[in-house]
């Protein structure tokens, strides 16, 4: 018998944000095992090259672990903790759930699903075989800077390493300056990893009980967010898991959502409301936009791949959670070279009233993102509305 509850929005958005680990609880054990458990937790962690501030995969572990340190990410795929693949995007996983990457790139390999690249076997072999011979390498080592005749060009290279990559034969031990070294597979896997490829049913299961670990109620669409050919065996796994008593059913606003089946015990933890998060827009809160406007009533997106004449809110605006919901959204940059944070524009929600409370837990967790982009002071250009500006200087004065 499917189990139906409800919830109020309130309650739902605790849920989600409990289930995501915002704001950070209070920290236990090592910072890099705080780390680890941040990124088991959340299933995936988004890596992104824009750095106006820390780049995201950072940003998004540092808003769930205020010990987190750039190293941890480098240090835990050193120790086959972690490793890169593809979620969504380009991202880092747990080791622990690498049986489940097999799924994507078995279709890559056999041509089913395509990534970017068309194959070029020969240079794919050619590079396979430079790596088996001299070990892990980077794009840039297969560029030739002798005669134009070498059949070495960085371009078909590099695809040839992407491909590789995407279809599982090599895998990425390390970064040199955020640049990917690459390397067989078998060499970089620890000893006893489970390389058995999943049954659909349990793949599916896995994406499903992973989606709503995660995220703490979904619908079916939202959990086959960007994976190709899930559709139909999802919604088999979702009834079947549903009729058998590990999920329930969620009605709320009158749309019905799925959780696991003891996941409504997590409403009993309080939420931190007074702490506020200041995001990464690759946030895996955020990844989903119209699951924030249904869940948070909050209409994002990240305005850097908008010709600047029509950017509403700036290049790199920010999130802003406070009181356990979206409340506002700042576009700023660190200069490194003179290290300043910059607001260069923030704008508050309509729906936030308590400015001046706002104001002081904005201040506070600023102090820790300056510190954490390397920056020792600040300055603020522009706020909507224009009379919060003064408010805020007034309480960043002791910064």
């Amino acid at each position: 018998m499917t189990r139906t509850e409800s919830l109020s929005p309130q309650q739902a958005r605790k849920l989600v944000l409990l289930s995501q680990g915002l704001p950070a609880a209070k920290p236990t054990g090592t910072a890099i095992d705080a780390t680890l458990s941040a990124i088991e937790q959340l299933g995936y962690i988004q890596i992104d090259t824009i750095s106006v501030v820390q780049r995201a995969h950072h940003h998004t572990l540092w808003t769930r672990n205020p010990r987190y340190e750039n190293a941890h990410l480098d240090q835990l795929v050193a120790s086959k903790q972690v490793f890169e693949y593809w979620s969504h995007a380009a991202a880092y996983l747990p080791m622990r759930d690498y049986r489940y990457s097999l799924i994507r790139k078995q279709a890559i390999a056999s041509g089913e699903q395509n990534h970017w690249y068309t194959r070029d076997e020969k240079m794919m072999k050619e590079v396979l075989n430079r790596i088996r011979l001299e070990g892990p390498l980077m794009a840039k080592d297969f560029e030739h800077t002798g005669k134009k005749s070498t059949d070495w060009g960085s371009k078909p290279a590099k695809r040839a390493l992407e491909q590789l990559f995407m279809q599982g034969e090599l895998m990425i031990p390390s970064r040199q300056n955020f640049h990917k070294l690459y390397d067989l597979t078998e060499r970089v896997l620890p000893k006893g990893i489970d390389t058995r490829l999943p049954s659909s049913e349990e793949y599916t299961r896995f994406l499903i009980s992973r989606y709503l670990q995660s995220n703490g109620l979904g619908q079916a669409a939202e959990i086959a967010y960007l994976l190709k050919n899930t559709k139909a065996l999802l919604a088999s796994s979702l009834q079947n898991m549903l009729a058998s008593g590990q999920l329930l059913q969620i009605e709320l606003a009158g749309k019905l959502y799925y959780a696991l089946e003891d996941s409504l015990e997590l409403l009993n933890k309080p939420l931190s409301r007074s702490k506020l998060k200041i995001l990464s827009p690759f946030d895996n809160l955020l990844i989903q936009r119209k699951r924030m406007q249904a869940l948070f009533n909050f209409d994002y997106q990240i305005e850097c791949y908008v010709p600047e004449a029509k950017r509403q809110y700036g290049y790199f605006s920010l999130p802003i959670l406070w009181d356990g919901q979206l409340l506002a959204r700042m576009d700023c940059k660190a200069d490194r070279k003179t290290a300043v944070m910059h607001i260069k524009h923030l704008v508050l929600e309509t729906n936030l009233v308590k400015t001046e409370a706002f104001a002081l837990a904005l201040s506070k967790e600023l102090s820790a993102f300056m510190q954490f982009n390397a920056c020792t002071s600040i300055q603020v250009h522009k706020t909507t509305p224009v009379s919060f500006k003064n408010t805020l200087q007034s309480v960043l004065k002791g910064l």
